[in-house]
């Protein structure tokens, strides 16, 4: 058994799979339970706003600082994915960096939107409606890549992520690897 390095925290990863649950909960009650649907959003909203305080105070790899790279190094880190020169970070790659903002603003600008609906103001206002509609589909588009590049991830660096995000702990880094 390789040795192996604590990388994400508790709170890290309940955050992460709780999130999980309340975007599939929202997204697959959308149309049928009302009540449900909204209590999923608002539990996203509230996971959202955990995770920014967290990204500011919390352990290292947790931090907003360790993990959110410029243009520049992203854009160089997804050139070179398809030639395998990658390189393997302990947390998250500048990749893995850009989609959690992605993902972060999605889903809170589709909380907003969901909460906007249930506001007199906004009742049944249709850019709100349209709006929450297609942060939606955005945010599942989003999902879809952030599987794929965990997938990927995972192959090029032969570590299993997901396994990672619910143990904590990834295969103990080397001199070449990116703490």
């Amino acid at each position: 058994m390789a040795a192996t390095v604590k990388v994400w925290d508790p709170l890290v990863r309940i955050f992460h799979w709780s999130l999980v649950t309340s975007f599939a909960v929202a997204w697959l009650s959308a149309d049928e339970i009302k009540n449900l649907h909204e209590i999923a959003g608002y539990c996203a909203a509230a996971l959202i706003g955990f995770r920014l305080i967290w990204g500011f105070i919390g352990p290292h790899y947790a931090r907003f600082g360790q993990f959110v790279h410029g243009p520049d190094k992203t854009l160089k880190y997804l050139r070179d994915i398809p030639s395998g020169r990658a390189e393997r970070y302990l947390g998250h790659n500048p990749a893995g960096g850009a989609m959690i903002l992605a993902l972060l603003a999605c889903m809170a600008l589709l909380a907003t939107t969901g909460y906007m609906q249930t506001t007199d103001a906004f009742w049944g206002v249709a850019w709100v409606q349209d709006a929450h509609e297609i942060l939606a589909n955005t945010l599942l588009a989003l999902v879809i890549a952030h599987l794929a590049g965990v997938v990927m991830a995972s192959y090029h660096h032969r570590e299993n992520l997901v396994r990672a995000m619910i143990t904590g702990k990834k295969r103990f880094g080397t001199s070449s690897d990116i703490r």
